[in-house]
């Protein structure tokens, strides 16, 4: 019997795959990537060491750009096992993703594998039964032009990478990266504070009535919109600087009073009644990108727990394939949503023709299908809900999509719009007021029986709301139940969310599908941004970098460079435009474009200064005209004052700043108030013993107290001691610290030798210690507690080996959404972390203790769990021991 290997990305679709076809198919994963650029010389093996050199960065940009590629480490023991497999094969199937990364991934297993067999390039957009099978017996060849886009992404990335960030390290702080796609999206965010740092809030008021009507079963309201036919000034009239609109009225809540005090006796009639009919059409199919920020808006999941649920699904053959920007439905789909329409919802709902959506996405490519369910007949998302469990995020997922794909060829919601106009004329002013109230009554619900979106803006009716307003005429009287004086505030505009976020990448034409949820991780992975509840906000870090990339690398930030890389890059792998030409124009320049290779040349570096790029100027300190400035640092973000020119005159004062504080909060009066503070280095008095200074001071493992300051030269270090967990800088006493200061605390000696047992505070917690011999408390108050026996019973006690006896978590949260389970962060060798009990998850640099809510934890806890344990590193062997020469020893004789 032939034998049939067919390789896919992941084992879970593997396994899925497996089930469809027959015992002649074996069905194996790469695990992804298997080949890769090397990122560093120790990479590379000995025999390619030295074409690595005459790389730049592992390209040759000297011949056609040609990539280096190695089997990468992680993928070595995959690729000799799939070589295994190939030797008793009679043909190869290579069925990863259609998409560029699938298509890769693909070309690359034939290069590493070098099969002598037939090679099919199977592709399909959901796993079923009758896809997989209709993919088998309609193979394709591999796609080399779609190879050479994403050949040339990679590349893009690599010397976009590798030649910027350098210059990031120099300019700025070390260990920052720059990146084609992650810069432009880190300076949306920048953006959108910027115009918040802008923002000065304007104040308005205005009037609220409340009407009645004979016929009318409750009393109304209306808002006042005109005075003597000059329209009133809403929010939306103002600018940023808080000006309004030259033709609005803008009343203060004095002249709102005033109008309340004319209004409360006149008589109000209706002046002008409006209807029209309301039709809403239904929104089209998921998206990638709709599908992230529908989850975000209802779930509040980020984009990548959407895209690690969405996978999970595809792979299980439970949806179709879950990178797309198509909107269209297969004539299958359509076949499937109609019939569930006239079986769920009756005939009445179901339109007379299928419904197509047309693509709406910059630069789509409607390479695949929409995100719906899979197959030829929808699995109800009841059964979903049992497989995976009814809160998981795979349930919660497949139910969204699937009443968003049944709702899409259902008929028009219907209904009527209805405006009144009431008109009142103020008592001695004569003045004309008019009020307008706005109603929507919905007549046929039509698709919103199966599905309402939800809205980005709070303030904003949902499409299924209704708001009932009296049958009324022109001309009839109306009575006021109650007029009120209102005042408002202009708001500043809302940060991003994740969800907000994926939507103006994609309006702007900035990444792709596959690319949105890596995006966002990386740029909070890298501490660019960090999260506020469900707002993305940009820290100093992300202002010095947008800032240096904006003055002397502009095209790599410019929204519209970055989109037509895009769209430059579906050329390629359209056959319209050639991959080597175009990377020499990126990197050497042309076309006006100036080249990558200028812009990082050294003279090109001088013109940078770091002062500049590293600074946002907050105001001027009144009492010295010196300018406050927000800088990154090495050590976290902090306030200046003043700056030195030239590394001249005494060295500015300087503040730390929390590290959650966002830069619109940071005002010219908090950052006088954070300077003018206590520093870190508190007097908190003198020792009584030695008469030297007691003081407590920040340090970069955390506070502590230092008896005495280090004199110049070699001079001993003065004592020092950690603060307690319980204690803070601002509230630490000179009591305290002198307690501290006593450590290491001698409880006694031991009989056996006369040796001295202490207690003591230390890297993993309070011990108590005799020689050798150490032993851990369960309280820091126990170093001061603890006596000889208590010590001598612990002492006598063998040493776990295990971990010990868990501390109090930090913070106790809400429940995990998938687990069940309560989650709590705890503090861990290595910083803080959440965890449910089974998993563990890391904070990101952005994250705080004190900011940290349930569903943040809950994110990076579904994070955690699709990427799945962490591998281990194979142990390195052990040279051989060469035996021992042995000496030549006399003769016996």
């Amino acid at each position: 019997m032939p034998k049939h290997l067919v390789i896919v990305e992941s084992p879970a679709k593997a396994k899925t795959i497996g089930r469809y076809l027959g015992d002649d198919f074996v069905v194996e994963s790469s695990v992804g990537h298997i080949r890769d650029i090397p990122s560093k010389v120790g990479e590379v093996t000995e025999s390619k060491k030295a074409a690595w050199k005459a790389t730049r960065f592992g390209v040759d940009v000297d011949h056609d750009f040609k990539p280096m590629y190695i089997v990468t480490p992680d993928s070595r023991k995959q690729v000799a096992m799939l070589r295994k497999e190939l030797q008793g094969a009679d043909s190869l199937y290579l069925a990863t993703d259609e998409d560029r990364e699938g298509e890769a991934i693909a070309w690359h297993l034939l290069e590493a594998l070098k099969p002598k067999v037939p090679v099919h390039r199977m592709v399909f957009h959901e796993i079923t039964e009758g896809a997989i099978r209709e993919a088998v017996e309609h193979p394709r060849e591999i796609d080399y032009q779609v190879v050479a886009a994403q050949e040339a992404r990679r590349i893009l990335d690599r010397l976009f990478g590798y030649e910027v960030s350098p210059v990031l390290w120099r300019k700025v702080q070390p260990g920052l990266s720059a990146g084609r796609v992650q810069s432009p999206a880190t300076r949306i965010i920048v953006d959108r504070e910027r115009e918040r740092l802008a923002f000065v809030a304007a104040a308005y008021a205005g009037v609220t009535g409340t009407f009645a009507h004979a016929d009318a079963s409750a009393p109304f309201q209306a808002t006042l919109v005109t005075v003597d036919g000059e329209r009133l000034a809403t929010g939306k009239d103002f600018d940023l600087t808080g000006e309004p609109r030259t033709d609005r009225l803008v009343l203060d809540t004095a002249a709102a009073a005033a109008l309340v005090d004319e209004l409360s006796g006149a008589a109000f009639e209706v002046s002008s009644v409006e209807r029209k009919p309301y039709t809403r059409r239904p929104y089209a199919p998921f998206r990638t990108a709709t599908l992230q920020q529908e989850a975000g808006r209802k779930f509040r999941f980020g984009a990548r727990r959407t895209m690690s649920a969405a996978q999970r699904l595809y792979e299980g053959g439970f949806i179709t394939y879950m990178r797309t920007d198509s909107t269209n439905l297969s004539g299958t789909a359509l076949k499937a949503a109609r019939s569930l329409v006239a079986g769920r919802f009756g005939e009445q709902y179901l339109p007379d023709n299928p419904r197509f959506y047309g693509k709406q996405a910059k630069g789509a490519q409607e390479a695949h299908e929409a995100i719906r369910p899979a197959g030829e007949r929808f699995q109800d998302p009841a059964t979903i809900a049992r497989s995976f469990g009814a809160t998981s995020d795979e349930a919660r997922l497949y139910d969204l999509i699937w009443k968003r794909t049944v709702a899409s060829q259902m008929k028009d919601a219907k209904g009527e719009s209805l405006q009144i106009r009431l008109q009142g004329v103020g008592t001695g002013t004569g003045r004309v007021c008019e009020f307008s109230a706005t109603g929507r009554t919905i007549t046929f619900a039509g698709f919103l029986k199966a599905y309402v979106e939800d809205i980005d803006d709070p303030d904003a009716a949902r499409d299924d709301q209704e708001t009932p307003l009296p049958n009324v005429a022109e001309g009839e009287p109306v009575d006021v139940v109650d007029l009120v004086a209102t005042s408002h505030e202009t708001k500043p505009p809302a940060r991003y969310t994740e969800a907000s976020l994926v939507k103006k990448m994609e309006e702007l034409g900035i990444g792709r599908p596959s690319t949105y949820a890596s995006i966002i991780s990386t740029i909070q992975d890298r501490g660019y941004v960090r999260k506020q509840g469900s707002a993305l906000v940009p820290t100093l870090k992300a202002f010095a970098v947008v800032g240096l990339l904006e003055k002397h690398f502009g095209d790599y930030v410019d929204y519209g460079f970055t989109a037509r890389m895009e769209a430059d890059l579906d050329r390629i792998a359209r056959g319209e435009e050639e991959k080597v030409p175009y990377l020499e124009r990126f990197y050497r320049g042309g076309d006006g474009h100036v080249g990558l290779k200028d812009l990082v040349a050294d003279d090109a570096l001088e013109a940078i200064d770091p002062r500049e790029v590293n600074s946002v100027a907050i105001g001027e300190d009144p009492e010295t005209g010196l300018t406050v400035l927000a800088k990154p640092g090495r050590f976290g973000p902090y306030v200046q004052l003043g700056d030195r020119n030239g590394g001249d005159g005494p060295k500015p004062k300087t503040a730390s700043l929390p590290e959650d504080l966002p830069l619109d909060e940071l005002t010219l009066e908090k950052a006088l108030e954070l300077l003018d503070a206590p520093s870190g280095d508190r007097v908190l008095g003198e020792d009584p013993v030695t008469g030297l200074p007691v003081l407590a001071k920040a340090g970069r493992f955390g506070p502590y107290v230092q008896l005495g300051e280090r004199g110049e030269g070699s001079g001993p270090k003065p004592k020092t001691a950690s603060l307690f967990k319980t204690m803070g800088l601002d509230t630490v006493t000179l009591d305290d610290a002198l307690r501290l200061l006593t450590q290491p605390r001698v409880v006694g000696e031991h009989p056996e030798d006369g040796k001295p047992i202490t207690a003591q505070n230390g890297r993993y917690g309070p011990y108590v210690k005799w020689g050798k011999e150490s032993r851990s408390l369960t309280d820091e108050e126990e170093i001061f507690t603890v006596d000889l026996e208590t010590a001598l019973s612990l002492l006598s006690q063998p040493k776990k080996r295990g971990r010990r006896a868990a501390a109090p978590p930090l913070k106790e949260l809400g429940t995990d959404p998938n687990s069940g389970k309560p989650i709590v962060m705890r503090d861990g060798r290595f910083g803080p972390y959440v965890t449910d009990g089974e998993t563990n998850a890391s904070l990101r640099v952005a994250d705080s203790v004190e900011a940290m809510t349930t569903e943040r934890a809950a994110e990076l806890l579904a994070e955690k769990r699709a990427k799945g344990p962490a591998k281990k590193k194979p142990a390195k062997k052990r040279a051989a021991k060469k035996p021992a020469k042995k000496k030549p020893g006399k003769k016996r004789t």
